[in-house]
């Protein structure tokens, strides 16, 4: 009595990568290791003024990474993403914006704003943000105002 043992070897298309033996056998009618998966491959995310939890070129689908914003930004979009099936972040990878300290506490706290923040360009959207909260309070003012006519 023979036996015939039957072996088959798994290759994955571009941009997925073999999760399991490449070649599994038959033998007496049945396989000595279950059947290799493909899984997405995810590029690393790149995040400029920020950090990732786990730190590798590549990421397999269902990989999740937690990002951390440097001191001085703020997080906007999710903080955690994961390597979906079709070879993209899912949510959608996060920036890291500098934050922009809010303009009353910078002016309570700073005889000179100028002085107060790191670059002219700070100080100009700062008091912007402050020369458009003062209007916002007049227009705000008006409106009660006109409701109590």
């Amino acid at each position: 009595m023979s036996f015939i043992t039957t072996e088959v070897e798994y290759e994955c298309e571009e941009g997925y990568v073999l999760v399991g033996a490449a070649k599994i056998s038959c033998r007496f009618s049945r396989w000595f290791s279950p059947a290799p998966q493909c899984k997405a491959l995810c590029l690393k995310p790149d995040i400029p003024n920020g950090k990732l939890s786990v730190e590798k070129d590549q990421y397999v689908n269902p990989d999740t990474v937690v990002i951390q914003c440097d001191p001085g930004y703020r997080m906007v979009g999710s903080q955690h993403i994961s390597c979906s099936e079709n070879k993209s972040w899912t949510p959608n990878v996060p920036k890291c914006e500098r934050e922009v300290p809010g303009v009353p506490e910078i002016l309570l706290s700073c005889q000179n704003v100028l002085q107060c923040l790191p670059n002219s360009q700070d100080s100009k959207v700062a008091l912007e943000l402050y020369k458009l909260s003062l209007e916002i309070g007049n227009l705000e003012k008006e409106i009660d105002k006109e409701k109590s006519i």
